[in-house]
């Protein structure tokens, strides 16, 4: 089993309970349409999950993409969004057909621990190719060497407790440490980025970019990073 096969299936560990999952869209949706600059941009939402909030999103912009890499989760997203103006679904292939220098903001929020560093360097250059050159590439949920799954546990029963999901929580972790989402993790570990290594490689990739002070969503001991075309 892959990463992507652990997100294409139609549930899974990562969200204990639907409340979860509501509170976990809501304030990341929050966290992408406070980014919006403009009633006129066109946001790309790399990796976006269920997305069940993304009318929060584009009622602040004028188009907004949703990609995800799971087939699964795009048929979710195709029954969810169709029709929905201001929406458009796109897949592995679509994606291409974005057009240059057409994109005021990409976000991609919780997705880069899951990617090699080599397939994150395609997509820099993929990214660079479709941001107007005012545009802006956020990334975020970036975890660091430095923090591990009890950093995670943590700011999950911290949510968890404001949302009224605590004690699901405290069940949902026990039953991760049995899961697959934990087979994997020991198997393929997560991607983890030092905040220097990241400007180096937004710097090799055409970007000027900076850690922002707050991260996208409940979790932050992970980091969040702002940057533009150069």
């Amino acid at each position: 089993m892959s990463w992507r096969d652990f997100w294409n299936r139609q549930s899974n560990s990562i969200y204990v309970n639907a409340r979860h999952s509501q509170a976990h869209d809501a304030l990341v949706a929050q966290g992408i349409a406070g980014l919006v600059t403009s009633p006129a941009d066109c946001v790309l939402d790399y990796g976006c999950g269920d997305a069940s909030a993304a009318d929060l999103i584009v009622s602040k912009c004028a188009k907004l993409y949703l990609f995800d890499a799971a087939p699964n989760v795009r048929a979710r997203l195709s029954a969810r969004f169709a029709g929905r103006a201001g929406i458009e679904l796109v897949g592995d292939e679509s994606l291409t057909s974005i057009a240059p220098a057409s994109l005021d903001l990409i976000v991609v929020n919780s997705v880069l621990q899951y990617v090699t560093q080599v397939d994150f360097e395609t997509l820099l250059d993929r990214f660079h190719m479709r941001l107007k050159p005012s545009g802006r590439l956020v990334l975020a949920d970036i975890v660091s060497p430095d923090t591990g799954a009890a950093d995670d546990a943590k700011a999950l029963l911290a949510f968890a407790w404001k949302d009224g999901f605590f004690c699901a929580a405290i069940a949902g972790l026990a039953r991760t440490f049995f899961s697959d989402y934990r087979t994997l993790r020991a198997q393929f570990g997560l991607t983890r980025y030092r905040e220097p290594e990241m400007i180096a490689l937004f710097a090799k990739h055409g970007f000027a970019g900076a850690r922002a002070a707050q991260n996208i969503g409940h979790n932050q001991a992970r980091m969040l990073f702002v940057a533009r075309p150069v």
